[in-house]
């Protein structure tokens, strides 16, 4: 057998890169024909089934989405014209554990919303933090990879954690999130949400905006503690989902307000952040937020698993008025979130009732596996002149955007502010209070004590000095005398009887 000096494709030929996708040139859109990328995110999306791969545990309800202000300056979608109200369905979720892993572990939260407007379903899956660990789809499978389990023991482990994360820096903006006080949301009900990804909308007139969706929680931003958090996941692996369904039961039906950042078109080409990395925000003072209208969740499922576990949720389902943008995740899930409910659910997923729009749908798609929504014996193919509707519209695309370059594999192209610690930085130092710190450097601290050795815990520790010098020093004071057998990361046994809230300032809430 011949040895290869670096990866290779899926036959055996060389390999260019398993860091960058091919784009038009460094700020373009990534190429279908980037056949490493197209199956790298294939066979992930095929490598557990039935459940998720990400996102495998979680829960949901349905409700309505009010809009209470009037935003149609800046799109023509049906789903924000004022006075409208559309039904909708929720699904939360956990992002690295399995289906039977406990709700209350440090972690990302999934928060995906499905709108069955008049136009067709428009789905943003997002998160409840603004950003995400990496910026370019290649490593995405790597990285859940990085959070899940080892090969030989099958247990998941802080060293390989971290081993990718110290490799990665573009991923100290979540994990500084992730190891805060968001990393252990108090429930469901009392966090934000984020669609993270900038989208474009566009109105009746043409005019286009840069968008970032923000979702505030009326019940306020609550966290647990991690001492709490280990005493509820050992009473209750299901404690988010049972407090979902149990506050709809009772008529308390949780509500987000959602905002939007509004970024002119042209502003995207000279601002000194890249608008479209996912791994930074939009300063609000630089773009304010808008509200646009309220969610209220206000049913249960009434059969979890063609309601919820069914459900697929994916980007690409979109309507008039709202688009894409350059962001290389957002253009890489398009593909990808359909393509692994393909894999889960099969070739017929959007069929399902849950997954169904409102609207009568004409589509030239036909057979396959569990076909029952058939066209009859009307024409399979377009054009034809049999009387069936086909599309055939020319011409620069309304939602698009112009590209052009070289076909590079390549990070983004730095700007003036375009670096990887400033943003979580700013985030310790000027969002948090003293208090916040201090359970931050203990979280990590913690987490750090807990099998994380060698060069890889050189590397986490610089990561952290990069990213707050004096958190980072106080991190690492923890980390060598808790390698003389203290834990500052707190121990479970040291829960209190009840579970006590930590709720963040208004301030910081809206981040």
């Amino acid at each position: 057998m011949i040895e290869s000096t670096g990866s290779t494709r899926a036959n055996g030929a060389p390999n260019e890169s398993d860091r960058n996708s091919l784009s038009v040139g460094p700020d373009g859109p990534l190429l279908l024909h980037d056949v490493h990328l197209v199956d790298t995110l294939a066979h992930f999306n095929r490598e557990n089934i039935p459940e998720r791969k990400p996102h495998a545990k979680g829960s949901g309800a349905f409700g309505e989405f009010e809009v209470t202000n009037d935003v149609s300056a800046y799109t023509k979608a049906a789903v924000f014209a004022p006075g409208t109200t559309t039904e909708m369905l929720a699904r939360f979720s956990t992002v690295a554990g399995e289906l039977g892993s406990p709700d209350t572990w440090r972690d990302v939260r999934g928060f995906s919303l499905r709108f069955y407007t008049t136009e067709g379903n428009f789905d943003l899956v997002g998160n409840n933090t603004p950003v995400f660990f990496v910026r370019d789809p290649m490593k995405f499978p790597h990285f859940i990879r990085s959070q899940k389990r080892l090969p030989d023991s099958g247990l998941r482990d802080n060293n390989m954690q971290w081993d990718f994360w110290s490799l990665n820096p573009e991923s100290a903006h979540q994990v500084t999130y992730l190891m805060g006080d968001r990393g252990l949301p108090r429930s469901w009900r009392f966090m934000n949400g984020y669609g993270s990804h900038t989208y474009l909308w566009v109105n009746a007139e043409g005019k286009k905006h840069w968008v970032k969706y923000h979702f505030h929680t009326q019940q306020g931003v609550q966290g647990i503690s991690g001492a709490d958090a280990e005493k509820v996941a050992g009473q209750d692996a299901d404690f988010h989902r049972r407090d979902l369904f149990d506050a709809i039961e009772r008529g308390e039906h949780p509500k987000w307000t959602l905002y939007v950042q509004l970024m002119p078109y042209e502003d995207a080409k000279t601002y000194h952040l890249n608008p479209f990395d996912l791994t930074k925000v939009w300063p609000h003072s630089d773009y304010p937020l808008h509200e646009v209208g309220v969610m209220t969740l206000n049913r249960n499922p009434e059969n979890f698993f063609a309601q919820i576990d069914q459900a697929g949720f994916a980007p690409s389902n979109t309507v008039p008025g709202i688009g894409f943008s350059p962001d290389k995740m957002l253009l890489a899930r398009v593909f990808a979130y359909a393509d692994a409910h393909r894999a889960r659910l099969g070739t017929n997923f959007h069929q399902l009732p849950v997954n169904q729009p409102k609207v009568k749908r004409n589509v030239y798609t036909f057979d396959g596996a569990m076909e029952y929504e058939h066209s009859g014996n009307q024409a399979t193919y377009a054009a034809n002149s049999m009387g069936r509707p086909f599309s055939d519209q020319t011409g620069p695309a309304e939602d698009g955007w112009e590209a052009d370059g070289a076909l590079v594999r390549s990070a983004y192209t730095l700007r003036q502010d375009d670096d990887d610690f400033s943003q979580p930085g700013a985030l310790v130092r000027d969002v948090w209070d003293d208090a916040a710190r201090a359970r931050f450097v203990d979280t990590v601290a913690g987490h750090l004590l807990g099998g994380v050795k060698g060069e890889v815990l050189e590397r986490a520790i610089a990561y952290w000095k990069n990213v707050d010098a004096d958190c980072g020093a106080k991190i690492e004071e923890k980390v060598r005398a808790g390698q003389g057998g203290e834990n500052p990361g707190g121990d479970p046994q040291d829960a209190k009887d009840e579970v006590t809230p930590i709720v963040e300032p208004p301030s910081q809430a809206s981040q």
